[in-house]
Formats: C-alpha cells, structure tokens, sequence
C-alpha cells in the first residue's frame, strides 16, 4: 500500500535507474495514506521511506560543467609529484579561496545552533548592509594535516595570495620542515592563481626570492576544483564552524574558523591580512625574462617549478 501510495509521487533520474526521489514530504505521505484509511505517523513514513532506499540526502556537485583534454594525463601527474615529495622532507601544500563571507550588517546565515531562543537577524541580507566582505585563504599542509587561514579584507588577487603563502612560510612552514629545499603546491587552474594569468607566475617569482625557495606549482585540470584536497578535507568543516551564528566582526569570523576541527585531528589556525590590494596590475611584456622558470615535461602549462633569483631586479608591472 506504501509504495502505491508513493508511485506517482517518484522522479528518477533518466541516465541511472538507480537515482529515485520522493517529490512528497512525511507529512504529505501520511496526509494521503490516512485518506486511504491507513493511520501512519510522519516517524513511520520514514521508517518505510528508510526501508525502500529512500533517505534524505543532499545534491552532490560532482559533475563536472566541462572536459579537459589533459585531464587524465595531469591527474596522473599529481599523483606523481605527491608520491615524489612523500618520499621526502619538503612540505606539500593544498591551496584556494573559499567563498567570500559577508561581515557586519546582522545578517542572516545557513545552519542552526543550540540556543535559548532564536537568533534574531536582519530580514533581507543586502550586502550593502555589512561593514565588510572577507576573502579566506586557505593553505592546508597535507604532511602535517593542518590548515592556515589568512583572511583578506581586499580584493583576491594574485599578490594577496603570494602575501599569504609568505606569512604561512615564515610563521609555520619554515619550522614544520627546517630541512626543505622545495615546496610543492596544488591549486586550481582558474582564479587569481590562474595558470594563465602570467601576474601569478611573476608574484610567484617575487614569493620565491624573498623566502629563498624553489616553489613547484601543479594545477588541477579545468573543471576538476574538487579533487584539491582543501576543497573537501578543510573548507567543509570551516563552513559548518560560520553556520548558525551572525558574524559581526573580523574577530568573531577568526574565532569561529579556528573552531573547525576534526576526528582525524585537523587544525586551523587563522590569520588577518590588513593589506589592501590594487586589481587590474598589467605586468611587462618582457617579463619571461625576469622569471627563473622550469616547466613540466608533461602539460607544461599545468607544471612549472619557479627558483629563486639571486641577482633578482624585483617585479616588474606596467601602470
């Protein structure tokens, strides 16, 4: 009778007959069994729901909008470069900007909290109304399982980003790895750390000469973000410390990212970055020059080792 009931209420998705939803809710489901002259409770529809494989879940964004042609071939590049520097003393690093977070205004966000009585927040979340919109960077040492974020109260550029690898270098990663002569970092293809944007190569230059280092950069094919393990081994437990409460200052928005924590031991510790960044830099047009760069056998464009200048001229942009 239960599944009759549900029969003309299941969608299902056309390319996997294994995908089926509900479009009805507990309520409803009882609502039309009680009219069948069957009384079930909202708590039994779903122990029947539970029964025949329907569990609520979320939609999952995994499939990809795009295909790259280098897309097998580069993850099997990743997976080298991990294996090559696992096997050494040198840090491997995930990196990315999470969702920009409005600050001040009261307002609304997702997710609840245990409370007295609800929270109350401003009734629409124009972001007029906040003091300010954060950027949080993310670094996450893979090695060391631990997360870095430096919050930025300017624009993401590829500076910003470059500023932030530094603080988390000369603050934590020159400790955790005193015998390092290479990092290794993993980023996305898109973004301000863009493999085609050459002002990220030409910051990158800069970040190696002032820390002395050679930086190893491998970008994750086009349209394949969420297999950078940031994505989903920090930025989810970060999100669910914002959710549920107003974040009226910096401060509080500091606090409650650092609260992010897991089974597994991850740590964050965060950080404000107060510089403000200028967009739209156009660098020279003999830059390449200027760059002391090594790009990868195997999809150049996606791996490329920058070393330090040791008569470095410092970077050069056009105004």
């Amino acid at each position: 009778m239960f599944l009759s009931v549900i029969a003309e209420y299941i969608a299902g998705d056309p390319m996997n007959e294994k995908i089926r939803w509900v479009k009805l809710t507990r309520a409803e489901i009882s609502e039309k069994m009680k009219e069948l002259g069957i009384n079930v409770s909202r708590n039994i529809v779903k122990k029947l729901l539970k029964k025949h494989q329907f569990v609520k879940r979320k939609m999952q964004r995994k499939r990809s909008t795009g295909k790259s042609a280098d897309r097998e071939q580069q993850f099997n590049n990743i997976i080298a470069a991990k294996e090559q520097f696992m096997n050494s003393s040198n840090p491997i690093i995930s990196i990315d900007t999470k969702k920009k977070e409005l600050i001040g205004g009261n307002l609304h966000r997702d997710g609840q909290v245990y409370c007295t009585q609800a929270i109350e927040v401003s009734d629409h979340d124009y972001s007029h109304l906040a003091d300010l919109k954060i950027a949080p960077h993310g670094i996450y040492d893979i090695k060391q399982n631990k997360a870095y974020i430096n919050i930025g109260i300017s624009c993401e550029t590829a500076e910003f980003i470059c500023d932030s690898l530094k603080i988390w270098w000369l603050n934590h990663g020159k400790n955790d790895y005193k015998t390092a002569n290479e990092i290794l970092i993993f980023c996305d293809a898109g973004g301000a750390n863009s493999y085609r944007h050459h002002v990220f190569k030409v910051e990158l230059q800069q970040l190696a000469n002032e820390i002395n280092m050679p930086i190893k950069v491998v970008h994750y094919p086009p349209y394949a973000s969420k297999w950078n393990p940031i994505e989903h081994r920090v930025f989810p437990h970060i999100t669910r410390a914002l959710n549920g409460v107003p974040l009226n200052t910096i401060t509080e928005a500091k606090s409650r990212i650092e609260s992010a924590k897991t089974k597994t031991g991850l740590s964050v510790t965060a950080n404000v970055i107060q510089k403000t960044y200028e967009t739209g830099k156009k660098i020279a047009k003999d830059f390449m020059k200027n760059i002391k760069i090594k790009f990868g056998e195997s999809v150049p464009k996606l791996n490329y080792t920058i070393s330090p200048r040791t008569n470095s001229i410092g970077v050069r942009y056009n105004m």
